[in-house]
């Protein structure tokens, strides 16, 4: 299969940049997460360098290293000509080191060493953070949805499954360069885009939502049945219209969550966790890997601020009472009433934006929907 079968052109020009094909990632469902897989982490949060994910964002690792390299070798030959100076001038006259998650070698890099020369720097605490997290992204149509309705705020979609990160990656990549494409062409030509009315669309999605009410703990099934392009983001994202945010703050990445979690953020760091569709696990010599657990909640407690959410919903109905049950037991989340949901912009996203819930929905079945707050810690008081 040649490469150029992979993907799709959905505009006129067949050089352009062209979505993936999913039937081309297909990959099993069930992967063990207590095998030593080979992963790549940061040893702390501070060290993960996010410039290969959100480079619009985050300046480029490697022009930074280039830049000082250059700017080391133009002070040596400076230093050849000049006498030699004190102690004291020669502290004051080095370059203040480079702050930023730029300015620390990416740990993930297979062309770079495990040892490196330069001295390992804080990053700043006005860079940008992770908010968002997708654990379990699956072809990432959460993402893609929330992208332009949080345009400021930066996601992460977290998959274990080799070929759907790829998948996604590649359909983020291509989104953000029709949407770059767009704006170029438009300024070229001096003519108006037309830009996508997310808030509208998301709207009609709640209306939708309230029109069908369903008793707490029960389904939150509703699909969209207008099939107006206008109203809808397009399924694969939007390719013909601007969105906020480009697709710039979205990515995918390949971990392990139930291992590395914690080495990629901080404490209280995230306001929101996405648990959609997860694995059943129906054995029961299996409900040690479910996602949710006493030993991952609190995990999930540390990574997120005080009340931030965690999103849960699947279709299985015994999965839902053991998320509900740990989660009701678990001190630090508090379940938030149903009536309080119904004004929450990501709650249309979460039920019919993901690709096992279109899937749901197209066989008419239920939909699980249980979200918490994380509140205070009494111990910290």
């Amino acid at each position: 299969m040649a490469a150029e079968d992979i993907t799709t052109s959905t505009n006129n020009n067949p050089q352009g940049p062209r979505l993936p094909q999913k039937r081309y990632f297909r990959q099993r469902a069930h992967v063990n997460v207590f095998n030593d897989m080979r992963l790549e982490y940061p040893v702390r949060p501070s060290e993960q360098d996010w410039s290969k994910f959100y480079p619009a964002y985050f300046p480029s690792t490697t022009n930074q290293h280039q830049q000082q390299q250059q700017n080391d070798d133009d002070s040596a030959k400076s230093q050849q000509t000049k006498r030699p100076s004190s102690p004291a001038t020669q502290i004051a006259d080095q370059p203040a080191p480079k702050r930023g998650p730029a300015a620390t070698p990416s740990t993930a890099d297979p062309s770079s060493s495990s040892i490196s020369n330069a001295p390992q720097q804080q990053p700043s605490p006005l860079a940008p953070k992770v908010e968002f997290a997708d654990i379990g992204c699956g072809y990432g149509g959460l993402l893609v949805a929330l992208s332009p309705l949080f345009p400021n705020t930066l996601m992460v979609g977290m998959e274990i499954r080799t070929k759907l990160v790829n998948y996604l990656q590649q359909r983020i990549e291509a989104l953000r360069a029709f949407q770059h494409d767009m704006v170029d062409r438009a300024a070229a030509a001096g003519e108006q885009v037309e830009w996508v009315d997310v808030r509208s669309k998301l709207d009609q999605e709640i209306a939708a939502l309230q029109t069908e009410p369903h008793p707490p703990n029960a389904t939150a099934t509703t699909t969209t049945t207008n099939e107006d392009d206008d109203a809808q983001l397009h399924d694969n994202g939007e390719t013909h219209r601007l969105v906020p945010g480009h697709y710039d703050n979205i990515a995918a990445m390949r971990i392990n969550c139930q291992k590395y979690l914690p080495n990629f953020f901080e404490k209280a760091q995230l306001s929101k966790i996405f648990i959609l569709f997860a694995d059943p696990h129906f054995k029961r010599r299996k409900h040690k890997a479910r996602i949710i657990s006493s030993t991952m909640l609190a995990e999930y407690a540390y990574v997120l601020r005080v009340g931030g959410i965690v999103y849960t919903i699947t279709d299985v109905k015994d999965l839902h009472d053991w998320n509900v049950k740990h989660l009701d037991a678990f001190p630090l989340f508090q379940r938030i009433p149903d009536d309080e949901l119904e004004n929450d912009p990501a709650i249309p996203c979460v039920v019919n934006s993901t690709e096992e819930g279109k899937k749901v929905a197209r066989n008419k079945g239920d939909k699980y929907l249980a979200c918490y707050r994380r509140i205070d810690d009494p111990a910290e008081q």
